[in-house]
């Protein structure tokens, strides 16, 4: 019998993890790939995702692994650009953008490391519940097909937007809607190491992420029906990508075709965007498992980040005082909604892709909303005094 048996070993589920096994309880991480291993991200942080990381005292792990410091933003309007240089705001003055695998491999060993036990190479295939209904641990199978039960006081499903312990939960969708937006990326050598670049053209926003191994993550996202030469394009795509960012935005297409182009071009379309239930006797979603928005707002690292921390909060006080488990779960989810409500309706809003002036004004009520946001993360009290220790 575990306090706590996460599912999902990357950024939200580990990160819950840590903080739960810090704070002393019996914690599985469970995870059915094995760490580091890559997935499907643009994983560029923006502040309040380095607010976090910094005030769990993983900052300068994340440094030492290789991703170089922001200093700079390039922000490109239909070819005027400009340059500003990152101001100190909730105690960090510099962003980051580390690859999944170096990334989650490096949340997952500090969730060993605060004590968590770390399982990979098991994949859940349903949960345990009681004869009232509550749910009391998983059933899983291991890589070489045992069955396997693991009970807990407490079931975190943190597997990502294709969840699958929604599902076996029977997590309701609170608020949904389809974007009509693709994006593609690649990694790319030769551009500055220092600046996140972000322009905009009609119907086109693409960007640029400084990354590890002096790469960058370089990305284009515009309505799916726009992407079809590249989406289309079959062994071809790469070409078909450095051709659309030549044709919207031709400064950057210029310095990627002079560079050199790391990595397979990888993408997708139509995701869908959701808020479901977060919480139920003996459960919880977190992450993209619960919260998932398109990539056009760039959040999805700091909103697991944000929800880990309110998770652990909750699941704490749920531990160490039963009795008062309803009132703290749903503590978890009505701020989650609230911190997220803001930034879920700017993103239905700029996947709409208004005309370049509005795209702009929605960008910078997004701007201010995440600054915003990391201010509130810096005040979140004390979770990391036991960490530190």
């Amino acid at each position: 019998m575990y306090d706590v048996v996460v599912v999902g070993a990357r950024c939200a589920g580990a990160a819950t993890a840590r903080l739960l096994a810090g704070q002393g309880h019996d914690v599985l991480l469970v995870d059915k790939t094995r760490l580091p291993s890559d997935t499907l991200s643009t994983h560029g942080l923006i502040r309040g995702g380095v607010v976090q990381l910094s005030r769990w005292g993983l900052l300068d792990r994340v440094l030492a692994g290789g991703a170089p410091e922001i200093t700079h933003v390039r922000f490109d309007i239909e070819g005027e650009p400009k340059v500003r240089r990152i101001k100190p705001r909730a105690g960090v003055d510099a962003l980051v953008a580390p690859r999944r695998r170096v990334l989650d491999s490096l949340l997952a060993d500090a969730a060993t490391e605060a004590g968590a036990r770390l399982r990979t190479g098991l994949t859940a295939t349903g949960v345990l519940r009681s004869d009232d209904g509550r749910v009391t641990g998983i059933e899983g199978r291991s890589a070489g097909g045992d069955r396997v039960e693991l009970r807990a006081r407490m079931v975190v499903g943190a597997d990502g937007r294709r969840s699958r312990m929604a599902g076996f939960l029977g997590a309701g969708t609170l608020e949904e809607f389809t974007s009509p937006c693709a994006v593609f990326y690649t990694y790319v050598t030769g551009l500055s190491p220092d600046t996140y670049e972000f322009h905009i053209a009609r119907d086109a926003f693409a960007g640029v992420f400084p990354t590890n191994d002096g790469e960058a993550c370089v990305w284009l996202i515009r309505p799916t029906p726009l992407l079809e030469p590249i989406r289309t394009a079959g062994t071809a795509r790469t070409a078909a990508f450095v051709e659309q960012l030549e044709l919207l935005v031709p400064d950057l297409g210029r310095r990627v075709r002079a560079g050199r182009i790391k990595a397979r071009m990888r993408g997708t379309a139509n995701l869908p965007n959701y808020r479901r239930q977060a919480h139920g006797p003996g459960w919880a979603l977190v992450g993209d498992a619960g919260y998932h928005r398109d990539p056009i707002t760039g959040h999805g690292i700091t909103d697991a980040f944000r929800d880990a921390e309110l998770l652990a909060t909750a699941i704490d006080h749920s531990l160490r005082d039963p009795s008062g488990e309803p009132a703290a779960m749903a503590s978890y989810q009505e701020t989650r909604d609230a911190m997220g409500c803001e930034v879920f309706d700017l993103t239905r809003a700029l996947t709409a892709f208004p005309p370049p002036n509005r795209f702009v004004e929605l960008q910078l009520q997004l701007s201010d909303a995440l600054e915003r946001e990391a201010d509130a993360l810096a005040s979140f009290p004390g979770l990391t005094a036991t960490l530190a220790a």
